[in-house]
């Protein structure tokens, strides 16, 4: 049983830059800063993190009978696992940075519509990108792209709470790109700008000192209180990991 936790919501959005050996930890801990900030006011928060090691998430309605190659994860020893937000399924693993943000609906009214929503946390995005020395454009419902050919490299999908949003971000920047193909079908819904392309000819790595990024993104968001994870957030993986 977790004892009751306080928290003095700071100003500020707290920065944790934090990456666990596992890709279920990883995951989990994105619910656990949702999960605090929609009921025990902990605030915003922009963390980044890297699996090292590869994995197949799904999104939350996703299915793995439809979206997943079994039998090359299986060969392969590749674990397939379920996130909390929507969006599609996905390959991860080094090579692969993501950015998880918990921002408030009260604080940010943009946030409340969807699409709004995408477009608004992703020009910040692109922003920092082009500081960091990437060519970036954003391509509806919530990809961002490069190049004249338009090949992704970021993909975001979200979880919204009645209070909060916890918008999930990634960004392809060294990553072994045979891994998509070898371990996702081509997806049914597809956006208008991949033109039916594979996935070898539509996703590509961007070229960026990931520190660089990092530094950039978090002064858009104000999130400059970098800091190890609270003994609260720890508590509560820990809890997350044997339900």
């Amino acid at each position: 049983m977790l004892k009751p936790v306080s928290f003095c919501q700071p100003p500020w959005m707290q920065l944790r830059d934090i990456s666990f050996p596992t890709p279920q930890e990883n995951i989990t801990f994105d619910d656990v800063l949702l999960n605090l900030a929609e009921k025990h006011e902990a605030g915003e928060y922009l963390r980044f993190w890297e699996s090292p090691s590869v994995f197949v998430v799904l999104g939350r309605i996703g299915r793995a009978e439809i979206d997943v190659n079994a039998t090359n994860t299986k060969t392969d020893g590749i674990p397939v696992l379920r996130r909390s937000s929507g969006g599609g399924t996905v390959v991860q693993g080094p090579g692969c940075l993501n950015y998880s943000l918990i921002l408030s609906k009260q604080k940010h009214p943009e946030l409340n519509d969807l699409r709004k929503s995408y477009e608004w946390i992703s020009a910040k995005v692109i922003s920092s990108l082009h500081q960091a020395g990437v060519e970036a454009y954003f391509r509806p419902i919530s990809d961002m792209a490069t190049g004249l050919n338009e090949k992704k490299f970021s993909g975001n999908a979200q979880r919204r709470g009645k209070h909060y949003v916890l918008h999930h971000g990634t960004i392809l920047y060294d990553f072994d790109l045979s891994l998509i193909s070898r371990y996702l079908n081509m997806p049914q819904d597809i956006p208008e700008y991949r033109k039916h392309r594979p996935h070898t000819d539509f996703v590509t790595n961007v070229p960026i000192v990931v520190q660089a990024f990092k530094d950039h993104l978090a002064q858009a968001f104000s999130a400059l209180a970098l800091q190890a994870p609270s003994n609260a957030e720890l508590s509560f993986l820990n809890s997350g990991r044997t339900h």
